[in-house]
């Protein structure tokens, strides 16, 4: 993958986020948290959004809480040797000075696990991001319309070419520059 389309993806990400919501705390700025509805029978689903670190030292995303799910991790997707997907509890994420990572379909994400009720397009759902240095961050995430993506097989990366893991390192984009 180039770094060309995850430049073009976090654009289209911090586009989105003129016209949507998000959260500022210190040099943390959280971009359009969301969760695809989930069909209503779901019992998990999945968030994902884009961290962005202005400031001059990382942070580490820690934790996260809420009340919508009895459970809920961070995730990263592993490709195995058989070309299956899977997803795999990972305990933080570095957030880089001067760099904005991506939680996407097929890459890093938040896993909800034991949905407390149904998601519904349109439902907000308040979270708690724990960082090292920011600390505490509210944030809701909007719960948008279903976008086709089957959870249950966690292989977005065919449906997202552009989410799918780089075998070089984290998903993130440095400086918001193409540059390699």
């Amino acid at each position: 993958m180039t770094r060309f389309v995850l430049v073009a993806l976090a654009a289209l990400l911090l586009s989105t986020a003129a016209h949507a919501h998000g959260v500022t705390a210190g040099d943390i700025e959280i971009i359009h948290p969301a969760i695809p509805a989930p069909p209503a029978s779901a019992i998990s689903a999945a968030g994902y959004m884009a961290i962005a670190n202005t400031g001059s030292e990382a942070d580490t995303l820690v934790g996260i809480e809420t009340g919508a799910a009895a459970r809920v991790m961070l995730h990263g997707t592993e490709h195995g040797a058989d070309g299956v997907a899977r997803m795999a509890h990972i305990p933080a994420i570095e957030i880089p000075a001067g760099e904005t990572v991506l939680l996407v379909p097929g890459g890093m994400h938040v896993m909800l696990m034991g949905l407390a009720a149904p998601l519904v397009a349109g439902d907000m759902v308040p979270a708690t991001l724990v960082f090292d240095h920011a600390g505490r961050v509210a944030i809701e995430f909007m719960v948008d319309p279903p976008n086709g993506a089957d959870h249950g097989t966690m292989d977005h990366a065919a449906k997202y070419p552009a989410a799918a893991p780089r075998a070089d390192g984290p998903m993130s984009v440095p400086g918001g520059s193409d540059a390699e």
